[in-house]
């Protein structure tokens, strides 16, 4: 029995990544797939961000901090999520480029390409007929959860917790997208 209490200890963001996706695709139909298409930008703008400010150890404060600007953003519901979504990344973008990175321009060119392959799935996923959206933000989520553990295996730009929770998150939202 510890060593089944253990094991879970250590699995903990995987614990709490299964109640997230669930919270993520609660509303998978054909009405949410432009918002879980937006969330999905939420994914690479975080590892963007973290990238920028340098420490890995900020990887669930900066997930926080998105995901109140996320409740305002809808709360408020003035401006859609995925204009302040891509202004966020942009100032992002900009930022790195101008001033550099603290983990290197390989790196930074990296998070950036990122933001920009994910977020043009994200982006052609809301404007496409609802059916191939679908389709397209499942495969968006199915490949961060490969992005995830890669940074992972390489323990770069995002703590280890944080990629392991983000991946279990990624492939859960993707199996509900194309299950339910």
């Amino acid at each position: 029995m510890a060593e089944f209490t253990t094991t879970l200890a250590r699995r903990w963001p995987t614990l709490l990544a299964l109640p997230c996706a669930l919270l993520i695709g609660a509303d998978v139909g054909q009405d949410a797939i432009s918002g879980i298409a937006a969330t999905l930008l939420v994914l690479p703008l975080d590892y963007l961000l973290i990238n920028q400010l340098g420490r890995r150890d900020a990887s669930w404060w900066a997930l926080g901090g998105l995901v109140v600007v996320i409740f305002v953003v809808e709360l408020t519901g003035v401006v859609p999520l995925s204009t302040v979504l891509v202004a966020l990344a942009l100032i992002l973008l900009v930022w790195g480029a101008v001033t550099g990175t603290p983990n290197g321009r390989a790196t930074f060119n990296l998070q950036a390409a990122g933001m920009l392959g994910f977020g043009a799935i994200a982006l052609a996923g809301m404007i496409v007929d609802p059916d191939l959206g679908r389709y397209l933000v499942a495969a968006g989520w199915l490949t961060h959860g490969v992005w995830d553990v890669v940074h992972l295996k390489l323990d770069r730009v995002v703590s280890r917790s944080y990629a392991e929770w983000c991946f279990v998150v990624d492939v859960a939202v993707c199996l509900l997208l194309l299950l339910i």
